[in-house]
Order: C-alpha cells, then structure tokens, then sequence
C-alpha cells in the first residue's frame, strides 16, 4: 500500500507576530512543531505500512526550515519525506494550498491512500485535506477514528460523529483525515533518528509542478484577510466563594445586574 501523509509545521507557541502588509504568519524565527493532529496522521500510516507493507511518503509545503518536521516523521518510521517550497506559494490560503499540494500528488505518481491530520492548530479549518481530495477528483472521509478494514481496492473505516460514529466504506484511492483517537503516537527509535539525519529530503519548487501562477500563493487565494488583531486582555473579574446554591444566586444576580 502506498500512502501519502500530508503534514504542516506549525508555530510551537500562541505568541505568533503577523506580517501588517500581507496580514500572513512570520513563520521565520518561531519555534515550530509538526502539527498535533498530524503526528496521528504519520503514525496510522506507518501502521497501515507495517501492516500491509508498501511505502508512506511525508509530504509538507512551507518554508526550508519544514525540512525540521519531515526528519521527524522520517523518524517514526515514514520512508521519505517531500518539501514543496517556493516564494510563489507564500501566502496561500486553504484553497491555494490544497491546489499545490495536489500537484506535488500527482507529481509523486501512483498512491493509494492519503492521510491528513484532522486541521492544523494554527488555521483550525479542517479544509487542506478535502481540498486535496477535490483537487484529485478521489472519495474523501473525514474524521477517521479507526480503520477497521483495508484490502487493495477498499477500505472500511469508523468516523466519528457528535453523538457516537458511522462505518463507511470507499474505494481506493482515497483520502481521510484522522482524529487523535485513532492511536497513539509512537516515540521514534534511535535507528529511526539516525535514518531520519541522514535522509535526502526531496524538493519540489514552483517550476518542477508546473502549476497555474494565478492559482498559487496569494494570487491563488480566494480568501482575502481584512485585519488581523489580537484582542485586548479583560480586566477585572471577582470570584465567587460559599456553597453552590449561593454561588449560582450571586451570579444570577451579577448576570442581571449586567444585563440591566
């Protein structure tokens, strides 16, 4: 089975500075981590290689300093790791980056599934993946908590929902995108973290994917940031003190009071 898993370095702390001109990220200098959901994403597909054997390719857009997080999932277990990076693609949003990454798939070749973590904690869209999906014209399923079948031409998965979950089948190819309950990350050997140093990380540029200009970067983005602020710290407050019944009597009271 081959498998794609698409990951994103995301900035470590919530204390990110924002660019005032293109109201973007300043990705340079901030500590960055591969992206929660997506370690869980790494993780089934290395489990689903070990599994049923095959190859699981690592493939991230930013920056070089993302080559950092390719390393890592190299060293879970993942067997090569691809960096999309060019100028031209600063500033993407989801669309255009959904777009770029499936012209980096289809530069790859042959694949027959690909996995992506649920959202990134920085953008919290959830809409990278199923835009990949309709990027390639193949089925997606969302919100993935377990595989619970996989052959050459299908898989059978578990999805979760508010209340409780649904199985669904599809056919291969396909994308999902995985939720923390799916398994638990593994802690990379230190075979697996000397594999990952010595690795050749693959590049893809603008010019090897041959991509519409006006569909990549800002050009491409259809969603236009207006303003960008960070809002301002509230002051003041009290705490409540005694017995629940007479707590939830001083609120109401304080709630009235606010409302009045």
């Amino acid at each position: 089975m081959n498998i794609i898993v698409c990951i994103k370095q995301v900035p470590e702390t919530t204390e990110v500075r924002i660019n005032p001109e293109t109201n973007t990220l300043i990705r340079e200098g901030v500590k960055s981590i591969i992206n929660p959901f997506d370690m869980y994403a790494i993780e089934e597909g290395v489990r689903l290689k070990e599994k049923f054997g095959g190859k699981v390719t690592v493939l991230t857009m930013g920056p070089p300093q993302a080559d950092a997080a390719l390393r890592e999932a190299i060293s879970m277990g993942a067997d090569e790791g691809i960096l999309v990076g060019d100028r031209a693609f600063a500033g993407s949003d989801t669309w255009a980056t959904s777009y770029t990454l499936a012209g980096a798939i289809k530069r790859i070749g042959a694949f027959d599934l690909i996995i992506c973590g649920k959202q990134a904690s920085d953008g919290d869209t959830a809409q990278v993946g199923p835009g990949i999906s309709t990027h390639l014209d193949i089925p997606q399923v969302t919100y993935v908590k377990k595989v619970e079948e996989a052959t050459e031409k299908f898989m059978r998965v578990e999805r979760m929902m508010e209340e409780g979950f649904e199985i669904i089948e599809t056919p291969l190819p396909a994308l999902i995108t995985v939720v923390k309950e799916i398994n638990e990350p593994r802690i990379p050997s230190l075979k697996g973290m000397m594999r990952a140093k010595s690795a050749k990380i693959i590049a893809y540029s603008q010019k090897d994917l041959n991509l519409d200009p006006q569909s990549i970067g800002l050009c491409g983005s259809p969603t236009q940031v207006v303003k960008i602020f960070t809002p301002p710290q509230r002051i003041g407050g009290q705490m409540l003190q005694g017995e629940v019944p007479d707590i939830a009597a001083k609120l109401v009271d304080l709630i009235k009071g606010e409302v009045h």
